[in-house]
């Protein structure tokens, strides 16, 4: 079995010592400590309070027999530290500091004490944490939040207090409130995983400024939203400015653009203002869930329909229109004005009961996703009846409704039998929109995260030694762009289409090239110092003639040289022109973001480039759904079928090239920069008319990435933000009998049959697994079991193919995981606890211990140094696996039920 959450200490602690200065004497005491006292006095914590003076509360040997889950600590920053080492000795085994504008220098200081004594610290700059199921409120933000199932994690103490304020009037409760600042220890990404296995938390909310550490906010962020929603509102969406940079691709992207890369990666769902975040929090508070882009107006007036439907159009949305079956039977049953043809206008008469019949036909609708419920007050209208028609017909819903209730004093009764029904209303059509937007995001981000693309595709396999040879030498010669000829070298290691192009050194070796290779050709100046070659006239195009090429080249050395006089010039490239008559010019590029490594860049090519301002984007790696993705965003993409007369383009053309740069951007970590533009794509395929690229030095990752991270070797995926599929984990073993087990990590696919395995289980298989009764896995589990960040755990699945023939004779075959173990890195980085399951129809043939042995080797291949796990002491079968695969059994001082089994790696 896997143990409890490591955080649960902190964030579940069973008693708290509490270090903010006497409490009988508040005129003494900070404003910090004065507000924690108040609110750990306000209500009664379920678990052991004490309070403590570090002053004088007794000897260092009293401390050391003194123990408790959480210290508390709220004193003068010059006092903290003391604390700390008071706490420490107290064998405390976490931390939460309230402090503000402690300096970089002090909050090292605290971080290395707490790492010394083995506490998880939450702070230095925190205003504390809320925990309302277990009456906790060991913060500085204000009385104890409602009890809900929304967790709040929040990098603003003074935003912290404000959505609190607003939750306690709209009646939304928290699971958690977690206050955050900077130089905190434990960060977003370690309270997000500890929300994410959380049982009662079901949705997350995040107000963020910044991030430490992009792979491991990413693997918990994937991990978070793979089980519940997740909506984000960060700071800073404009950078005061950016450098310019040496290609387009990294002229067109800001950090910003690429922070919502990864959300949407990430499966979460951004907002852009504070309103917004409520909005969200509204809905997610009514436990909506993912669903599609058709949402169907039903209003009461025109005007405010017409309002909501255009909003839904300007946010991407589609309108969700009753099928014809519905709306015939729906409209003899409302008023002689209704419509039905887009909006569900039910006309000024409408009364609740045409509201609920509309409302039903609705979400009997497979055509429609969500509904927005229109009222206007009229004359002689019952806006509070229309509502608890509302609020009746919710109750049989299976999809988002949401309401806008216009106006003021008439329907604030109306609004608040709406807000006591768990359904989101809104003072605007706009709004409501938007808020649907969030939800509608979050299904179209799910499927994004679901995805998880190996570092290589499926195509042919690329000469990787090859173009690392190709910058090796760029770097050697102390350059870091490569020049047009070795540019194309390196796209043609990958398979990536190119023109055929041929350096010339003279006016003369140019004319004979391009005899030799056809005309027309094209001619661009060949220099490591230029980075637009258009700029300074180093391109001439569609020359037909061998004087042409002969006064093309002088000319264009000549000007060149005059414009930019310090630049190197080692001749002239010589190349076919394209011959693509109807082709689309594309940009495919490669940008290096400060935090979340390599992305890449799709979008209208040639000198369009900078004019459409066209730059959808995507973290690898990719895989075919992830690059048609890519495509779609952006603008070019609406020109890419039958345009203007031209036949579509070749899209699996265009798609495999995207799959070969993300191959590069996975294999080559000194990749900074890459244009490839223009790429000219038709209905045949694609060529790579000219590309430009800049290297550097291969580093383990921007801003820290892989503090946390193993050095193994996965290392040289050190520098993305998303670790690619482990591939080479994958292996066939012969059965017993004949037959055979596909062995390879998991993926979210597997979901539907692990938990078939786990229903299929006896009882007692399933109790010495899980240590519970139950009869298949949460929601929230599986996901979190079948989704997982390769690069801190790994679990090994053995996958066999059954056979079976049905009444008429058809042999078909499926799939089943029959076995599976799993590891979990410990906070600690260098040891991991494990899990074992087998079925039990394939117990004793020896699966289980080659299971063990698999996911061993892959531990120690990640630099792991030991494997631990607990055992049930009543469990000896798992108890005589441990020992003979060479496992020491110990007693568990935690719990005599377990034995704790210890492996060196």
């Amino acid at each position: 079995m896997l143990d409890k959450h490591y955080l649960t200490p902190l964030f579940a602690p069973t008693s708290i010592v509490v270090l903010a200065g006497p409490n009988d004497k508040a005129e003494t005491q900070s404003t910090l400590a004065r507000n924690l006292h108040e609110a750990l006095r306000a209500q009664k914590f379920t678990g052991s309070l004490s309070f403590m003076d570090i002053h004088t509360s007794g000897t260092l040997a009293d401390l050391a027999q003194a123990r408790a889950d959480l210290a508390v600590i709220a004193l003068p920053a010059d006092e903290v530290v003391a604390a700390l080492e008071v706490a420490g000795r107290m064998n405390c085994r976490s931390a939460v500091v309230l402090s503000t504008g402690m300096p970089q220098a002090q909050a090292s200081e605290l971080k290395r004490i707490a790492k010394r004594e083995g506490m998880f610290l939450l702070g230095p700059n925190s205003l504390g944490i809320q925990r309302p199921s277990l009456q906790l409120n060991a913060s500085a933000v204000g009385p104890l939040a409602a009890e809900g199932s929304l967790g709040l994690i929040c990098q603003s103490g003074a935003l912290t207090a404000s959505i609190l304020d607003w939750a306690r009037s709209n009646a939304v409760g928290f699971s958690s409130v977690v206050s955050l600042g900077p130089h905190t220890d434990l960060g977003i990404a370690a309270v997000l995983d500890f929300l994410a296995n959380d049982p009662r938390t079901q949705s997350i909310v995040i107000y963020m400024e910044g991030i430490q550490n992009a792979r491991c906010f990413m693997s918990a962020l994937r991990s978070a939203a793979n089980a519940k929603p997740v909506i984000v509102l960060k700071s800073g969406r404009k950078p005061a400015g950016n450098a310019a940079a040496l290609t387009h691709s990294g002229a067109i992207v800001g950090s910003d653009e690429v922070f919502d890369a990864a959300l949407r990666r990430a499966g979460a769902v951004r907002v852009g203002t504070f309103v917004e975040l409520f909005s969200a929090a509204k809905c997610l508070a009514s436990r909506y869930r993912p669903v599609g882009q058709r949402l169907a107006v039903i209003t009461n007036g025109g005007g405010p329909g017409v309002l909501a439907a255009d909003w839904i159009n300007e946010k991407g949305l589609s309108l969700g229109r009753l099928s014809a079956e519905p709306a015939q039977k729906l409209a003899p049953q409302l008023p002689p004005l209704a419509t039905l043809s887009e909006l569900i206008d039910l006309s000024e008469e409408a009364g609740p009961e045409h509201y609920r019949l509309a409302i039903e036909a609705a979400n009997k609708d497979k055509d429609i996703d969500g509904v927005l419920a229109i009222f206007s007050p009229k004359p002689g209208g019952d806006a509070m009846a229309v509502a608890q028609a509302l609020s009746d017909a919710k109750r049989a819903m299976n999809k988002p409704l949401l309401t806008s209730w216009l106006g003021d004093t008439l329907v604030l009764p109306a609004r608040e039998t709406l807000r006591k029904a768990q359904i989101p209303s809104f003072r605007t059509p706009e709004a409501a929109v938007g808020a649907f937007c969030n939800l509608s995001t979050f299904y179209r981000n799910q499927q994004l995260l679901l995805q998880t693309p190996p570092s290589l595709s499926a195509l042919a396999k690329p000469d990787i030694e090859g173009a690392r040879l190709v910058i090796e030498s760029v770097l050697a010669e102390r350059r870091k762009v490569l020049t047009e000829m070795e540019s194309k070298s390196l796209l043609a290691a990958f398979h990536i289409p190119v023109t055929r192009t041929v350096q010339a050194r003279s006016a003369h070796e140019a004319m004979m090239i391009a005899t030799q290779l056809g005309y027309p050709v094209a001619l661009k100046i060949d220099s490591p110092d230029i980075s637009h070659k258009s700029d300074v006239g180093g391109v001439a195009l569609n020359v037909h003639t061998g004087t042409a090429v002969r006064d093309a080249y002088a000319d264009m050395v000549q000007r060149v040289a005059r414009l930019q006089p310090s630049a190197r010039i080692n001749g002239v490239t010589v190349q076919n022109m394209a011959r693509a008559r109807r082709g689309r010019e594309i940009c495919i590029g490669l940008v290096s973001d400060e935090y979340f490594g390599p992305v890449i860049t799709f979008g209208a090519g040639g000198t369009m480039v900078e004019l459409m301002d066209d730059g959808a984007m995507e973290l690898p790696p990719l895989n075919q759904f992830l690059a048609r993705r890519l495509v779609e965003r952006s603008r070019v993409a609406e020109t890419l079928g039958e345009w203007r007369g031209a036949d579509p383009v070749n899209h699996e053309a265009l798609e495999q090239v995207l799959l070969r740069v993300s191959e590069m951007a996975c294999a080559l970590p000194q990749l900074r920069e890459m244009d490839i533009n223009p790429l000219i794509v038709d209905a045949d395929g694609v060529v790579a008319v000219d590309a430009r690229i800049v290297v550097g030095e291969a580093t383990h990752g921007a801003s820290g990435m892989l503090t946390t991270g193993l050095l193994g070797a996965h290392s040289s995926y050190a520098h993305l933000a998303i670790m690619p599929y482990p591939a080479r984990y994958e292996q066939f073993w012969p059965m017993r009998g004949g037959g055979e087990y596909h062995v390879r990590p998991i993926r979210p696919d597997d979901a539907q049959m692990l938990q078939k395995l786990v229903r299929e289980l006896s009882p007692e298989s399933r109790y010495f697994r899980f240590v519970s009764q139950l009869a298949e896995l949460p929601t929230t589990m599986l996901a979190r079991f079948t989704l997982i960040d390769y690069d801190r755990e790994m679990a090994l699945v053995a996958v066999h193919r059954q056979s079976s023939v049905d009444e008429h004779g058809k042999v078909s075959e499926t799939d089943r995981i029959v076995g599976v173990s799993r590891y979990v890195t410990n906070p600690d980085q260098s040891s991991c606890e494990f899990a074992l399951l087998v079925a039990d129809d394939f117990a004793g043939r020896g699966l289980g211990s080659r299971l063990m042995l698999a996911i061993m080797e892959v531990a120690r291949d990640r630099g792991l140094a030991e494997i631990q796990g607990l055992v049930l002491a009543n469990n000896p079968n798992m108890l005589k696996l441990m020992r003979r695969l060479g496992f020491e059994v110990k007693a568990f001082p935690d719990d005599p039920e377990f034995r704790l089994v210890v492996h060196q790696l």
